[in-house]
């Protein structure tokens, strides 16, 4: 048997189980196990399936001991904002809704009567999102005062799993810092905006950062999957464990995540709460060793998933990623550029007519082919980029020399060419499984395998091939 750490990391399409070790000073990881992640139309809003995501963790992690390897310990993260309340019993009152739901429409502005966004952003530092979870608590509220009423645990969906796995209730930080209601300062939930909006405070649960041992896997569990060890915390946000996933960081490095969505920024020991933050709609989220991750959520790769999609249907046949960037290539005279963070792109019935009328109410071409629509995403996401970049040496009066981005958008050198050229900065991609590693590496310093994360970041750059991209 491989003795082994697991990642499982589960994003807004899908998830998977990986395995990673270390061997001969090189950190290796194999992909055991995948899985689909959709969402269901289910009583008038948009879910995510909890109990299908839960047999995919508890079955992948047999698959993984099938396979032949022997975890150590395992660790899971996931999206952010979403949650669940429980019951007294520990059963899920009401359905996981997504945060591309629209049931929190007009549900920002009736908080803002309450808790000015000036004042919340000074306590949470958390950006405008209407999908954010103070909004979804509030919108819940609203439509079913009863689950409210009989909750007992609210729990992030990664901390959900972990409960689960283990019988332990517990927020983790990185995630429960997206919720806004986590102060910025005390890294605790802001009590007074509890209050204020009427929430039960009783319900969350005392806060634990990256790192922690949250408790064995049950016996059930352990039966079935045929080993039993411990579930660590890591970044339970999966930004915060793609973040850590980058071996040559510094105080001038830009750290791009690049999956469904594109998230820019840098860490850092306290976070950025100043008016001009708050105007360029930054956000300070939860990393790990209590540090801030000050960034920019930009819509991403989910509007060429969505492209992708959409062309497999009125086609019936699914095109690969390559064959779509050799399409943009091919366009790439086509000039049109949107707003990739308009909310018209969150989830649009078509993608592709979405960024064709963007571009036709702002005089702008109006793309006839794929190619020119994948053009114009590929334009605007490097644009946006390039935006926040500038931004971001505003708010942090900081000037920053590179880019380096993770994930899986880091295998896309087209779009890593364009964001060279457009930020004028050097770009650095890879790791490509960036998110599934940083999650991987928590585990691994908690074991002491590595004494630290410098330790782990010298190993990561014997184990991984890092591209470099000139503007």
């Amino acid at each position: 048997m491989q003795e082994c750490f697991v990642g499982i990391d589960i994003g807004a399409s899908s998830g998977r189980h990986i395995a990673g070790w270390v061997e001969n000073q090189k950190i290796h990881l194999q992909e055991v196990y995948r899985f689909e992640n959709n969402l269901l139309h289910k009583n008038g809003h948009l879910c995510w399936d909890l109990e299908k995501l839960t047999y995919h963790v508890i079955e992948g992690l047999a698959q993984c001991h099938k396979a032949g390897y022997q975890p150590k310990s395992i660790g899971v993260d996931t999206w952010a904002v979403d949650f669940v309340l429980l019951d007294e019993a520990g059963n899920p009152l009401g359905d996981a809704v997504a945060y591309r739901d629209g049931r929190t429409q007009g549900i920002p502005e009736q908080v803002e009567q309450v808790i000015p966004f000036e004042e919340l952003y000074a306590r949470t530092g958390i950006q405008f999102q209407p999908f954010n979870t103070i909004y979804q608590l509030v919108a819940l509220q609203k439509e079913h005062p009863e689950q409210m009423e009989k909750a007992k645990t609210f729990l992030m969906i990664p901390d959900y799993l972990n409960y689960r796995l283990t019988g332990v209730a517990c927020n983790e930080y990185t995630n429960a810092s997206t919720t806004a209601l986590v102060n910025a300062t005390t890294r605790q939930w802001d009590d007074a905006l509890i209050e204020k909006l009427n929430l039960p405070r009783e319900i969350f649960q005392t806060i634990q950062m990256p790192g922690k041992q949250m408790g064995l896997l049950s016996q059930e569990v352990s039966e079935y999957v045929g080993f039993c060890c411990p579930v660590v915390l890591p970044a339970t946000h999966d930004t915060g464990s793609a973040f850590l996933a980058v071996p040559d960081r510094d105080e001038h490095t830009v750290v791009l995540s690049s999956g469904t969505w594109s998230l820019l920024g840098v860490q850092r020991q306290n976070p950025v709460l100043s008016e001009e933050s708050r105007k360029a709609n930054f956000t300070n989220e939860g990393g790990y060793g209590a540090t801030v991750r000050c960034l920019k959520n930009i819509m991403g790769l989910w509007m060429i998933q969505s492209i992708r999609r959409e062309v497999g249907k009125n086609t019936g046949t699914l095109p690969s990623f390559p064959q779509l960037i050799e399409q943009a290539k091919n366009a790439a005279e086509f000039s049109g550029v949107v707003d990739v963070n308009d909310n018209r792109f969150l989830a649009p019935e078509s993608m592709i007519e979405e960024v064709k009328q963007a571009c036709r109410e702002t005089g702008q071409p109006v793309p006839s082919t794929t190619g020119e629509v994948m053009q114009c995403v590929y334009r605007s996401l490097a644009s946006s980029y390039a935006e926040a970049v500038k931004q971001l040496e505003f708010i942090t009066k900081s000037t920053y020399t590179k880019v380096s981005i993770v994930g899986g958008g880091s295998q896309d050198m087209y779009l890593n060419q364009m964001t060279a050229t457009a930020t004028g900065l050097p770009v650095f991609a890879g790791p490509t499984e960036g998110t599934a590693l940083g999650n991987i590496l928590v585990q691994m310093v908690h074991a002491g395998v590595f004494a630290d994360f410098a330790a782990a970041h010298q190993a990561m750059k014997q184990s991984f091939d890092i591209k470099e991209v000139q503007p």
